[in-house]
């Protein structure tokens, strides 16, 4: 819009000049009209110019490779190893509760993806050192790939394996565990759960430091792959140390009917020691009603497993004993007892189902044997044990 302004002239002067003024007002949006017009001719020519050299020449010769600057926090990659590597260091900061919840996330699809070689887990559950470790030594020695081991034991122990030991670097981070109580389980559960952690363990056996082999790494691999059943003892005793042990109150979880008896060394496979490691339902009970002379890790397990899964169970266990000398725990073995005789009593008169077939191989591990059985064990091993 223009104003008309009259100038008024000096006295004397000639007529009035009027003078035209532009609005600013109005000059501007004119100014964006025109920048906007010329905008959005350079992107309809932009846009031509494109669509026609991408028909022509192609995307990749029109387009501005951008390479990502953005490196990530971590080094390993994102890829299936990760998922399917085992723990490379066995120590960790997790809590029980992370422990069992990360062990027990299962893959819903059954087919693995990559060449599984399913293993077994040898889990040791021990006060310290292993005074039978050379035994052991020379067990898995040329199986490499077909065993995991796990020791627990004292948190104040510090091992001192050499490198080339099986057992080193294999101790899992551990707590006190008190014979007959809910720790010694609570010990079992931990070591299932470490052992989890690699997807290739198929097979998990408890063991203690005064356990030993009785066959060869081979004959025992092919029993427990073969199998259509976990060795776990798990037997109705009527008696005053069976379900004289029962308590009403863990009734409805656990009836007495349900009540088991069974030895603590044990096999189990995947499926098994995943609902060993995640139960909760029987837990509680157990903890607050088992306690001694309810000794807990005698009946915990096998009255579960058998509650759970009681077509999986063989309800027998893979390892000898002898109780024929009475008292709380089993004989002791030691130097003067270990002789060609000794082991013809042991393999002797075994009678089992196995697959239910009858067999005359029962046992595959045998306890206890002192430290001073080690010498006699080793000169007699590659005769009598095979290896």
């Amino acid at each position: 819009m223009q104003t008309r302004v009259v100038v008024p002239l000096e006295e004397g002067g000639k007529d009035p000049i009027v003078t035209n003024r532009t609005n600013p007002s109005r000059a501007l949006p004119l100014r964006l009209i025109q920048l906007f017009g010329m905008f959005l001719f350079l992107c309809i020519a932009f846009w031509f110019i494109s669509v026609y050299a991408i028909r022509h020449f192609g995307v990749q010769s029109v387009m501005t490779s951008v390479k990502s600057t953005f490196q990530p926090c971590f080094d390993q990659e994102n890829n299936l190893d990760l998922w399917i590597k085992p723990p490379s260091n066995l120590m960790h900061t997790m809590s029980d509760n992370e422990l069992f919840w990360r062990a027990t996330l299962v893959p819903r699809r059954k087919k693995y993806p990559f060449r599984r070689v399913p293993k077994i887990a040898y889990m040791f559950l021990t006060k310290g050192p292993l005074p039978l470790e050379p035994i052991w030594e020379k067990f898995f020695k040329g199986h490499e790939g077909l065993f995991s081991i796990y020791m627990h034991s004292l948190p104040t122990f510090e091992p001192k394996f050499p490198q080339n030991s099986v057992f080193y670097n294999r101790q899992i981070p551990s707590q006190i565990s008190e014979w007959g109580r809910m720790s010694m389980c609570d010990a079992e559960k931990r070591l299932l759960a470490n052992a989890l952690l690699d997807i290739s363990n198929e097979w998990f056996i408890l063991l203690s430091e005064s356990c030993i082999p009785l066959y060869n790494f081979s004959i025992i691999y092919h029993y427990i792959l073969k199998s259509r059943h976990s060795f776990t003892g798990a037997f109705d005793d009527p008696g005053p140390y069976g379900r004289g042990r029962y308590n009403d109150n863990m009734a409805p979880e656990v009836n007495l009917t349900q009540w088991r008896k069974g030895p603590q060394w044990f096999e189990v496979n995947r499926k098994l020691a995943i609902n060993i490691v995640e139960d909760t339902t029987y837990y509680p009970k157990f903890e607050q009603f088992c306690r001694p002379a309810c000794y807990v890790d005698e009946h915990y397990f096998p009255t579960m497993l058998s509650i759970q899964a009681p077509h999986l169970l063989a309800n027998r266990s893979l390892t000898w004993v002898d109780w024929s000398r009475g008292g709380a725990h089993p004989a002791t073995f030691g130097r003067a007892d270990i002789t060609e005789e000794f082991f013809k009593r042991v393999y002797g008169g075994q009678q089992c189902t196995y697959n239910t077939q009858p067999s005359s191989i029962c046992y595959l591990f045998a306890r206890k044997f002192a430290p001073s059985a080690l010498e006699p064990l080793m000169n007699l091993s590659s005769k009598i044990l095979g290896f």
